[in-house]
């Protein structure tokens, strides 16, 4: 999500700050007009995919979301050449389509989503196929401990343990509020792990590999929490 964190006892790892306060006067203007508020949001996705800075990520947006990519360009996907991949230690290797994932029970889970930059969406509403679905299908091997994710950006990765990914609050997550996930919120499929902050939901999910071992995603090679929980989230809770 952000720039290189600070640890932070207790807490989450502070990420980048949103220090345009000029910016937040306009960003409440933006508010009252709906069709100005749409404009500028897609303004800002566009804007951050071609931002190799993350500078767009400082920009404030009344929807309450920040656009960021850790690279510059990130490739569209639809029905016509998604493919989620899944492999490592299962019994039956599988890569889904996008319309065999709409094709499978869905399941909604409404939950704030926080960030480490310190904004927060409340009541988001995600709904795609538990993650546990997907794992069940594949057949974990006895030696899966893990999963390690990995996106279709070429550079983003995330990991949960077997335990967390097994939760019915994670999600292989195809609409978020309502709306098929947009390119710009990590679409057309992303991992939505309600009980943690907003990085281990990785963009642009292609890739779900059992491993016998945690692997540190991305932002937890550069000093994030292996475990992002919430704080106040019930980690042995399996209730969405």
């Amino acid at each position: 999500m952000a720039g290189k964190p600070k640890a932070r006892a207790g807490g989450a790892p502070v990420g980048r700050r949103a220090m345009l306060g000029m910016l937040g006067a306009g960003a409440a203007g933006l508010a009252a007009a709906p069709s100005l508020q749409r404009g500028w949001e897609g303004f800002l996705g566009a804007a951050s995919q071609i931002d190799a800075t993350g500078l767009t990520g400082l920009l404030p947006n009344p929807g309450g979301f920040r656009y960021y990519s850790v690279v510059g360009s990130v490739p569209h996907k639809d029905e016509t050449n998604y493919e989620l991949q899944v492999g490592g230690l299962v019994e039956r290797p599988k890569a889904y389509t996008l319309g065999e994932l709409r094709a499978m029970p869905q399941t909604r889970v409404v939950h704030d989503v926080v960030c480490t930059d310190g904004w927060r969406v409340e009541k988001t509403p995600f709904e795609g196929v538990k993650l546990a679905d997907i794992l069940d299908d594949a057949g974990v091997r006895s030696a899966g401990a893990a999963i390690r994710f990995t996106c279709f950006d070429g550079a983003y990765s995330e990991s949960l343990t077997l335990e967390q990914a097994r939760r019915s609050d994670v999600l292989v997550a195809l609409n978020m509020q309502d709306k098929p996930i947009t390119h710009e919120h990590g679409g057309p499929v992303r991992l939505f792990v309600a009980p943690m902050y907003f990085y281990k939901s990785a963009k642009w999910l292609s890739g779900i590999s059992v491993t016998d071992k945690v692997v540190p995603g991305y932002w937890e090679e550069r000093g994030y929490a292996v475990d992002g929980w919430l704080d106040g989230a019930d980690r042995h809770s399996d209730a969405a």
